[in-house]
């Protein structure tokens, strides 16, 4: 019987799967993850995040630099003028959150794609390339498959090497210094978006993985299952994944939120050292806490080692293709409408589009970059 079947977790703990998952205890996450009702005020939970971090900050892959004053004031504006969910109050960005971040259920799950995802064996000692981006995909995902993952470093340990830096510049010349990109130049603004953008980059982000046996059946048996016997090489075999550097343009609506945001990155890529790809991937993919359904859609992207899956909230999101300039597209649109991102990959750099706009706007801005 689950430990909390006369209770449901709080709105706290609720809150927390969102924006801390790796300090939920396992007990509350699995009564979450078998609860229907929880998993609803879950998906609610996630709403009001994304409501609440678009008026907090830049809708970019890059973590913005902290302007709490400036935070308020914009989240104000938009539950003043009918933003969805009662938002918390903004709190000061803490440096290390996106250390956190890689340490999410998604990224655990996109990880071990992202890593194990190319073909040959890593000499021991010496890294070998075995993923570079050259396509994105999206991956539908259920709230319960992200509530049931374990966080990544329950198998071992994560070091951040090198951070990124995230910074505002004053203009495009001083972003295409910064990172050596050719800084996206939107000519034509879609209906409702003016002035001129501000710039943020980031230099390049490497993290390295180690995996402990010793750690995996710990969470197996804090989960009651018995890990399976890693196969050779694996235990102590070391993964690193650099991305960046990377810039985006960002313009504001007159509330604050972004109307509209162009990103460019240097894709991520994947090293190992110590154990043949399939080896490891199989392997990690069949650890408990992994649902099925969700091991069976990353197994499909490894077999050429240049698919980059992107984790999509199936509740909150719909995905489909489209050709940008010659390039197959992933294109992101929110169920109630309000936002609509498209993603692709060209010659080993990410772009991106996105804001409050519709698929046909944001599509036509990525048509008409340069």
């Amino acid at each position: 019987m689950p430990l909390f079947a006369d209770r449901h977790p709080t709105a706290g703990t609720l809150r927390r799967l969102v924006d801390e998952p790796a300090g939920v205890p396992d007990a509350d996450r699995a009564h979450v993850a078998g609860c229907a009702a929880c998993l609803d005020s879950l998906a609610g939970a996630r709403a009001d995040a994304a409501v609440t971090g678009a008026a907090l900050t830049p809708a970019t892959a890059l973590p913005a630099a902290p302007d709490v004053d400036g935070a308020w004031r914009r989240l104000s504006a938009a539950v003043d003028a009918g933003t969805r969910g009662r938002a918390p109050a903004p709190a000061p960005a803490r440096p290390g959150r996106w250390r956190a971040a890689l340490r999410s259920p998604v990224v655990a799950a996109v990880g071990v794609v992202v890593v194990l995802g190319g073909a040959g064996a890593a000499a021991a000692a010496d890294w070998l390339q075995v993923f570079r981006t050259e396509e994105v995909a999206a991956v539908p995902v259920s709230g319960t498959d992200l509530v049931a993952l374990p966080d990544l470093s329950a198998y071992g340990e994560l070091v951040v090497v090198s951070d990124p830096d995230v910074r505002e510049v004053p203009d495009a010349d001083a972003a295409q210094q910064a990172t050596g990109l050719d800084v996206p130049q939107v000519d034509t603004l879609p209906a409702g978006v003016t002035g001129e953008p501000r710039y943020t980059v980031g230099g390049q982000a490497v993290a390295e993985f180690t995996f402990s046996a010793d750690r995996a059946a710990q969470a197996a048996a804090a989960a009651g299952a018995t890990l399976p016997p890693p196969p050779p090489g694996l235990d102590g075999a070391t993964f690193r994944l650099q991305a960046g550097p990377g810039v985006a343009a960002v313009w504001s609506e007159a509330r604050g939120v972004p109307a509209l945001v162009v990103g460019r990155a240097t894709a991520p890529t994947a090293y190992a050292s110590g154990v043949p790809f399939d080896t490891a991937r199989d392997y990690l993919l069949s650890l408990p806490g992994f649902p099925a359904d969700l091991a069976a859609q990353l197994q499909g992207f490894s077999g050429t080692g240049t698919t980059l899956p992107l984790p999509v909230p199936a509740e909150l999101a719909t995905t489909s293709t489209a050709d940008v300039d010659g390039h197959e597209a992933t294109l992101l649109a929110s169920r109630d409408g309000a936002l609509a991102g498209v993603v692709w990959v060209e010659d080993g750099v990410v772009t991106a589009v996105a804001g409050s706009l519709g698929e046909d706007e944001v599509l036509a801005v990525a048509r008409g970059l340069r």
